[in-house]
């Protein structure tokens, strides 16, 4: 019988309705002609291509008119790169502590720093801070047809800055959200218009020429859905991404359909975010990979990272890898599918276990063809690469937990599980060193995903020995609940595909 291996992250707030973890994993549509409708790979590493001051790495931006360079916000101090991994030349000095939304109008490149900004002016090679008496501070930036748009903070304003010149703001140079009377969260520029995301709804401006101020708000293009975290806004897939939040609520996270919010995450999803204590921290950024278009959603303050694929509709967890001494005790055989099943920890025959955290990838920026991500610790740039398989030489872990019997199959006899096999990649191990002999390891519960079992243990094949099966057997007897939840992980630096999973099985009694 298939087991449903396959498929995205769905952990229901009952686990024993729904377990389906994923990490580190994505799938991919085979659209004819395949093993499978489709297959689960390994998500990019993270290669190491500069190190830029000090950390963390709190903005990126590549030039959008020469893109022979790209800007790195790190810490308080912002560089120029000349090259993906050459010599970092800083600029200047910034303030503030949290994410830093940048826009360029092909000379000029703004930092808005919340409240502060700073301009670097390539026309002259200067970096220095917007002076102007009437600068009311800056949370979020885009460019619009010459202008630099701005949100002022704690407020419902949104400003521009004189034609070409970010430096001068006149006094009456700004509007107020007017289809609601909440403040304003962020901005987002795209298809040149502006969208303003407030406390409890959107509305989307166009330049329409005025003459006092030159957006309007566009006729119809407003709804009562807004914003729970200004950085949590960006566009990919022609349209735009955000975490949302009305009167009634907060915590789902939509794209824009036209100017319509359509939601786009699922139960499971939103459930795992509500039970966060904040969610207005949440930074956003998106990438494209391979024609998959990602919208990856971290949340500093819980430590989780989910990520979107437009492409599939799916949706998967990213993280890294947090290193820590074995407790004495070993492995932990009671890591509940709750808060522990989501930080549970692994124990290798090296006697070191760690626990998945956020990935470390804090914002980007798409810099010669090549995915730049920014370290949100420390001041590494990194670039997302399929052909990578670790964080910087730290393992990559992934995982993926699933219920061993298909929806609507189980009968809720005891059953014999007499072997599973997983359909992977096989023979792609090193030539030597970690890796030689890729490893991966399977438990599983018999309580919905309560409680687990030891790890069991085997080869995905040798470098060539391709005709490995990963395969266990004699798996014993469902108890309990009649229910099984499989969970296969594994760290090694190796390629991972996963086409399917066969499970031989007979029922026994009630």
């Amino acid at each position: 019988m298939k087991s449903p291996i396959l498929g995205s992250a769905y952990v229901a707030r009952s686990v024993n309705a729904a377990a389906n973890r994923m990490v580190n994993l994505f799938p991919e549509v085979v659209p004819e002609a395949g093993m499978e409708p489709a297959y689960l790979q390994r998500c990019p590493g993270l290669k190491l291509q500069a190190t830029v001051g000090t950390g963390p790495i709190r903005g990126l931006w590549a030039h959008q008119t020469r893109g022979e360079d790209y800007y790195v916000v790190s810490g308080f101090e912002v560089y120029k790169m000349t090259s993906l991994n050459g010599t970092p030349v800083k600029l200047g000095d910034v303030t503030g502590t949290g994410p830093v939304s940048i826009a360029d109008n092909g000379t000029q490149i703004f930092f808005a720093c919340n409240p502060d900004a700073f301009i670097y002016d390539e026309s002259n090679d200067t970096f220095s801070q917007i002076t102007d008496p009437d600068f009311p501070g800056a949370v979020t930036v885009g460019y619009l047809d010459g202008y630099f748009v701005f949100n002022e903070p704690d407020s419902q304003k949104i400003w521009v800055t004189q034609l070409y010149d970010g430096f001068q703001v006149d006094p009456l140079d700004f509007a107020s959200a007017e289809g609601s009377p909440d403040g304003v969260v962020g901005i987002l520029v795209d298809h040149r218009e502006c969208w303003v995301f407030g406390t409890d709804s959107t509305e989307v401006w166009y330049n329409a020429g005025g003459a006092d101020f030159p957006l309007a708000p566009i006729q119809g293009a407003f709804n009562e859905i807004g914003c729970a975290a200004p950085h949590s806004i960006a566009k990919m897939d022609n349209t735009v991404f955000w975490l949302g939040a009305d009167a009634r609520g907060q915590g789902i996270i939509y794209r824009a359909t036209g100017y319509t919010a359509q939601r786009i995450s699922t139960h499971a999803v939103e459930w795992r975010i509500q039970s966060y204590l904040d969610m207005s921290d949440a930074v956003g950024y998106t990438y494209q990979q391979d024609g998959h278009a990602f919208y990856v959603l971290s949340f500093p303050s819980a430590n989780e990272t989910w990520v979107y694929d437009a492409a599939t509709g799916a949706w998967h967890q990213r993280s890294s890898y947090s290193a820590q001494a074995a407790s004495e005790g070993g492995f932990d055989q009671l890591a509940f599918y709750n808060d522990a099943f989501y930080t549970a920890s692994f124990v290798n025959p090296s006697s070191s276990s760690g626990e998945f955290t956020r990935h470390r990838s804090n914002c980007q920026c798409n810099f010669q063809g090549n995915i730049v991500v920014g370290d949100y610790a420390n001041g590494n740039v990194y670039t997302l690469d399929l052909n990578t398989y670790d964080d910087n030489g730290i393992a990559q872990r992934w995982l993926r937990a699933w219920r061993a019997i298909p929806p609507g199959q189980n009968t809720l006899l005891r059953t014999a599980h007499h072997f599973l096999q997983i359909e992977f990649e096989s023979g792609v191990g090193l030539s030597e060193g970690l890796g030689a002999d890729p490893q991966v390891m399977l438990r599983w519960s018999d309580d919905g995903g309560h409680t687990w079992s030891n790890e069991h243990w085997v080869s995905m094949g040798k470098i060539g020995a391709t005709g490995t099966r990963a395969l266990w057997r004699r798996l014993g007897m469902t108890l309990k609940l009649r229910d099984r939840v499989y969970e296969v992980s594994g760290s090694d630096p190796v390629p991972v595909y996963v086409m399917g999973a066969e499970l031989l099985m007979t029922g026994t009694r009630a």
